[in-house]
């Protein structure tokens, strides 16, 4: 297990290292474009301010 640098959030340190990667291939590329799409849709998620609680 690594252990996070002092002052760093060990999880964003490892976010910013995949994406810091550079594709070998064409197949990797795309699996590393996959990625991102997958981290901003799930940051998507996570901030939608849902209005449709009206009705409690």
């Amino acid at each position: 297990m690594t252990k996070a640098k002092q002052g760093l959030d060990k999880n964003l340190s490892g976010v910013v290292d995949d994406l810091a990667q550079s594709a070998v291939n064409s197949h990797q590329a795309q699996q590393l474009q996959q990625d991102r799409n997958d981290r901003r849709h799930q940051d998507a998620l996570n901030h939608d301010s849902s209005t449709d609680l009206e009705h409690l």
